[in-house]
């Protein structure tokens, strides 16, 4: 076994491979960059090496970079983590030159699966189902249209090297492609260093389902069940679980057996996961057709660990050193039901713009990589956890994913998980940047998603309009009111304590008005009880002005609120959806209606940049007459290519900043009149 190991990846994976790798006796490298000087994984690891800037390819991206490191400090194997260098077969040649082990895959898969057009053709040599598509080299434009058209719309353009849902483009028409082709070339040359794109028919009703492979080198290649990622966002995965809702035994022995039959006909080693496109609409199950191979460890393997009991990393490390597999495929069972959710650096509020910055506040439901110390650790504590490699007063930086944590929960059923889920979002504090835990939760008490009837399309089909939080019912607005009232009085009863406020023979006003939305209540506090609008609402909780997290029992029901104060009362976030309430006592509540409201400006006539990012390209100048809906600019963001349209007619009046600039979020790019 290895003494010392290196792992050439940083954030939340980093400190997985870190965690599983002092269980196991093992010391640790790090590998870091100037702007992760300060990460947990730097700290959690037994020594760290400084490997440059913080552009990855200045850095992260440079293997010669993560070797010397190796010879630095006697790591014998190296870990890639997802990204970066995992699935570059190049990296483990050079590592294999210099007597290093490679913890994944031989070069040999790696180089057949990563490239999504030999795959393909390898896959359909194998017997394994594949989309239908065209697997050659694109010329141009015109050459991806008369495809396109051959094909039949819709159809999907996608970057060969590309992964992690950058470099994919949905068709839908000509002008899509048209559109689109240019910009996939660009962003798969960004991201992967690789223009070639190719194109395969769009399957209607999709659902995303994939197999965990785990093979050793001793010819050994098992399944280890399937995860569903049908939930997802401009083909990003968003949550991930296992098994899936809809596969069926007789689907995940077929799916396993043909997934077992690819990974054997490249040698293939460590653990890998090959994704499939399954059509939700034949129930049958026999409709399900090859996407990739991802030749690493996927960000959702928690999940797969969580029911099947196996640390995939510890595997991962004991084939790399020659071991055999210490199960058989008979051993490989489903204990329970796993949810995985990302907790990403964006605002659901507008339109999921990625978002930057310093984490003001981060607490998650439990610190991360807490377990209870039992063979079932990979569950975290009580079937709750966090999977992260940020810290409070941190900061989120333009140059990497913008993924912040995972949140794992465990359950016997699909319903107890998500119910871990939607408790574990409410605990979950996160202030200083945009984060999508609002949105999570409306996600885990949605119907659709509790029926399991989910495909591809559930965000865009649900959520058309955009996020505005979950839907609030009457007795969560009634519980809402009398929790904002109540914390209305413990500031009060806090001012009429300090000198020169209320005076301390002022008691706190047992009346107040509570407005949240277009709901207004009226709350009755006595020291028996809390009355809304008449009816009594049982509450048990303490608040102390500042807190910012409120633990209640509405009833027997518990009832988790963030909370944090504002001018007339507070903001408050729970299940799901984000509350402005206005809370006052009923003598001044009666002169609220005189208030004069602050119009906000109009801005429609401004080309704003929604998010930080790089302005790589304006299509229009001063004098020209643009449309709605034209495209007028193109941001990058996140190594994601943001096309910027017209909302409505006009004349461009001035541009504010020319290509090339790195723009603030709400930058002016340019004016309409």
């Amino acid at each position: 076994m290895f003494k010392k190991i290196l792992i050439a990846n940083r954030g939340e994976i980093a400190c997985r491979v870190i965690k599983t790798a002092k269980k196991m006796g093992i010391a640790t490298v790090a590998v870091y960059s100037d702007a992760d000087a300060r990460a947990p994984f730097v700290r959690m690891a037994d020594e760290a090496v400084h490997i440059g800037p913080p552009p990855a390819a200045e850095s992260y991206l440079i293997a010669d970079k993560i070797i010397a490191a190796c010879k630095e400090t006697g790591a014998e194997a190296v870990h890639p983590g997802y990204g970066f260098l995992s699935e570059r077969a190049s990296f483990v040649e050079e590592l294999e030159k210099n007597n290093i082990a490679f913890i994944g895959p031989p070069p040999n898969a790696i180089a057949a699966m990563g490239d999504k057009i030999e795959s393909k053709k390898l896959a359909m040599e194998a017997g394994v189902n594949v989309v239908p598509g065209f697997v050659g080299e694109i010329d141009d434009t015109e050459h991806a249209v008369k495809i396109s058209n051959d094909i039949g719309y819709p159809v999907m353009m996608k970057a060969s090297a590309g992964g992690g849902g950058k470099g994919m483009r949905l068709a839908y028409s000509e002008k899509d492609v048209r559109e689109g082709f240019e910009a996939t070339k660009r962003e798969g040359l960004n991201s992967f260093g690789d223009d070639r794109v190719f194109i395969e028919k769009f399957i209607e009703d999709p659902r995303h389902i994939e197999i965990q492979i785990l093979g050793d080198k001793h010819g050994n290649v098992l399944y280890l069940n399937e995860r569903e990622c049908s939930i997802q966002r401009r083909h990003q995965k968003v949550v991930e679980e296992a098994p899936s809702p809809f596969v069926t035994p007789k689907m995940r022995k077929a799916m396993g057996e043909q997934c077992v039959a690819l990974s054997a006909a490249v040698d293939y080693h460590s653990a890998g996961t090959v994704e499939l496109i399954v059509s939700g609409a034949d129930k049958t199950g026999e409709s399900f057709y090859f996407l990739e191979m991802n030749t690493r460890l996927q960000v959702e393997h928690p999940v797969t660990e969580a029911i099947t009991g196996i640390d995939l990393v510890e595997q991962m490390i004991r084939v790399a050193a020659g071991e055999k597999l210490p199960m058989k495929q008979d051993d490989i069972g489903i204990d329970g039901w796993a949810i995985e959710n990302r907790v990403y650096a964006e605002d659901p509020y507008r339109g999921f713009l990625p978002s930057t910055g310093r984490l003001v506040e981060y607490h998650p439901p439990l610190e991360g990589w807490t377990d209870d110390g039992q063979a079932n650790g990979r569950r975290g504590v009580d079937g709750v956890r966090v999977d992260d490699g940020v810290y409070h007063g941190g900061e989120v930086s333009i140059y990497y994913d913008p993924m912040i944590a995972k949140l794992i929960t465990w359950g016997k059923t699909r319903d107890e998980a998500a119910d871990k889920q939607i408790e574990a979002l409410d605990r979950f504090e996160l202030e200083g940047l945009g984060h999508n835990i609002d949105f999570l939760s409306a996600l885990m008490q949605h119907k659709r998603f509790r029926s399991g009837d989910i495909t591809t399309g559930f965000i865009a089909e649900e959520y058309p309009e955009g996020f505005q939080g979950a839907p609030a019912s009457k007795e969560l607005l009634r519980n809402l009111a009398a929790i904002g009232a109540f914390a209305g009085a413990a500031h009060a009863d806090r001012a009429r304590r300090i000198d020169n406020q209320l005076g301390d023979r002022l008691d706190p006003p047992a009346e107040w008005q509570v407005k949240i939305g277009d709901s207004i209540q009226s709350v009755i506090l006595s020291e028996e009880a809390i009355s809304v609008d008449g009816k009594e609402v049982e509450l048990s909780a303490e608040y102390t002005p500042g807190d910012g997290l409120i633990e209640a029992t509405i009833g027997d029901e518990p009832l988790i609120v963030k909370i944090k104060k504002t001018t007339s009362g507070f903001a408050m976030n729970t299940r799901g959806a984000r509350f402005e309430v206005r809370v006052l006592p009923q003598s001044i509540a009666q002169h609220a209606v005189h208030m004069i409201e602050k119009i906000p400006p109009d801005l429609s006539k401004y080309l704003l940049c929604p998010m930080p990012g790089l302005l790589v390209a304006l299509h229009v100048g001063e004098g020209d007459t643009v449309e709605e809906g034209q495209p007028l600019a193109v941001v990058e963001a996140m190594k994601m290519e943001n096309i910027l349209r017209a909302e409505k007619n006009g004349v461009v009046k001035s541009i504010e900043a020319a290509q090339g600039d790195s723009l603030a979020v709400d930058a002016i790019i340019l004016e309409l009149e």
